[in-house]
């Protein structure tokens, strides 16, 4: 369609043109579909209808005419004015009523301001008195005013005092803005370390922690990583825990997904897949010197019942002394099953195929009438194994978070409240703890505990800074009752270990699937059988 064939006022873009094909000339695409949508409401030609079988109808002229006064109505609702920018001193700015009450700064954003001064404009109207009233942009006033900024940019425009317009324009300008992704801001400073920005430099100048900066980069870094914060939209701390599993395909893809659906679990799955690698090592490396001294290594333990293998508890020498490794040291058949404790300490189980022939017997009394396990107790000792390996690892993660949780400025409301029914609820906890000198305490506040005569590190923190007196008084009663926490308590748990756990939750504190056993008593044992075997990272099949 060429220009002489349409109507000047109603002029249809061109196809390569940005809006679409149907856009009219100079105005936006949604502008031009609700042209549009009123001339099909009127019964008004659509522009692109011939000039020469418009200008032959009177009432296609007058049609015409309604449309250039649509037309021109719809512009005028929809024209934004323009202003001007200029940089102020922001103590001389008022700020304007606003829908956020309170503006809180923090330090580092602050700082950033001093570094970087203010880099967006805020938007301002000038009133009848002069004076420039600040409508969207108060925090980076208040900060430019704090970081002691001599101007910053103002974008002055013509407004009036309405409310509604203010508000509208207040909420838009917050809600519409979407912050940067930790893979954007990764991505970021690693361009900034290609530009020759130093680990220092970067923190300084962006407000941003240096170590923050170093996980960053690290990810960065590492294609694994950079790909799956982008890809899954991964916290930077979650994206620098996949760098640890970077051999571990099976590790992280589980990761990720604990990530994306279930992350308050993310630091528990992350801390077993820790404990499974280490114990893992701990066996392949006792396997790997019992293969190079010759022993045979068994995929899984013995039992009693079994006669291919004989235990070596079991054996005597001939001159009937207790058979040991060192007499088997060189012996045919010799063979041994390797189980780690949840600790990480290695358990060998040492064996001889043919006794006899290399010269021992059997003790008198030795082995056992019970039979194979049924498959009954082979899956209750299943779940007692993974239910001990999971809260050997939970328990590195809550005493992480009571750490990070007792160094923050502001205790809960609740603090005094728990600190009271801690000293007297639960004061035998207490007091046990206080005979040990609260050492846990100590570790949860990063304190180093002092030595036999010297003075508690506790109270001269609180000597020294009064302001640490809740905090102390809170590791005291948390360090208490955590300390009598064992894998005992997920099988029997106690009225204190369900209020402990419960009130950590409260405080937001993630409970791993073995704790929520705690909390609810639902799914606890009260079998103390087997005990023995609960410690071990082993199979059921024994």
């Amino acid at each position: 369609m060429n220009g002489a064939a349409t109507r000047p006022g109603l002029v249809c873009c061109p196809s390569a043109w940005p809006p679409n094909r149907s856009s009219l000339h100079g105005c936006r695409a949604g502008l031009s579909r609700h042209i549009l949508a009123r001339c099909g409401r009127s019964g008004i030609p659509r522009p692109g209808t011939p000039a020469a079988a418009l200008s032959n109808d009177p009432l296609a002229r007058q049609a015409n005419k309604t449309v250039d006064r649509e037309r021109e109505q719809i512009m005028a609702d929809t024209t934004i004015h323009t202003g001007t920018v200029e940089h102020i001193d922001p103590q001389t700015l008022v700020i304007e009523a606003n829908v956020r009450p309170s503006a809180p700064l923090t330090a580092a954003f602050v700082q950033s301001v001093r570094e970087n001064g203010v880099l967006t404009p805020v938007l301002a109207r000038r009133d009848a008195q002069g004076n420039i009233l600040v409508r969207a942009g108060q925090r980076r006033t208040l900060a430019a005013r704090e970081a002691g900024v001599s101007t910053i940019p103002v974008y002055i425009v013509d407004a009036d005092e309405a409310t509604a317009e203010r508000i509208i324009q207040q909420m838009v300008e917050n809600d519409q803005r979407e912050a940067l992704t930790d893979g954007d801001r990764a991505a970021a400073f690693q361009q900034l370390a290609f530009e020759g920005m130093s680990v220092t430099a970067i923190a300084k100048r962006t407000g941003t922690k240096a170590k923050e900066v170093k996980t960053a980069l690290a990810v960065a870094e590492n294609a694994t990583a950079a790909s799956a914060i982008h890809e899954h939209t991964l916290t930077l701390d979650q994206a620098a825990v996949l760098i640890e599993f970077d051999d571990d395909p099976e590790a992280r893809a589980q990761l990720i997904d604990v990530a994306t659906h279930d992350p308050a679990q993310f630091a528990h799955t992350a801390q077993r897949a820790r404990d499974d690698r280490a114990r893992a090592k701990v066996k392949a490396d006792t396997e790997a010197d019992l293969t190079a001294r010759g022993f045979d290594v068994l995929d899984r333990d013995r039992g009693y019942y079994e006669t291919d293998y004989t235990r070596l508890s079991e054996l005597v020498t001939a001159e009937g002394d207790q058979a040991t490794v060192e007499h088997i040291e060189n012996a045919a058949g010799r063979a041994a099953f390797v189980r780690v404790y949840i600790t990480g300490k290695a358990d060998v189980t040492y064996y001889l195929r043919d006794p006899k022939a290399a010269g021992f017997r059997k003790a008198t009394g030795s082995g056992s009438n019970s039979g194979p396990m049924t498959d009954e107790q082979k899956a209750e000792r299943r779940t007692l194994i993974a239910n001990n390996k999971a809260w050997a690892s939970a328990e590195v993660v809550r005493r992480e978070w009571l750490t990070a949780f007792l160094s923050r400025k502001t205790l809960p409301k609740d603090a005094a409240a728990v600190i009271a029914t801690g000293l007297t609820l639960h004061r035998q906890a207490v007091s046990l703890a206080t005979r040990d000198g609260n050492t846990l305490a100590h570790e949860l506040l990063s304190i180093e505990r002092g030595g036999y005569g010297e003075a508690d590190k506790l109270a001269g923190l609180v000597e020294h800074t009064p302001g640490k007196a809740q905090q102390v008084a809170l590791a005291v009663v948390l360090g208490a009752v955590e300390n009598i926490t064992s894998k005992q308590t997920w099988r029997h748990p106690s009225p204190t270990d369900r209020a402990y756990f419960t009130q950590l939750a409260a405080w937001g504190y993630g409970l791993s699937e073995v704790e929520q056993i705690v909390t609810s008593a639902t799914d606890a044992t009260d079998d103390p059988t087997d005990d023995y075997a609960e410690d071990y990272d082993g199979d059921a099949e024994e």
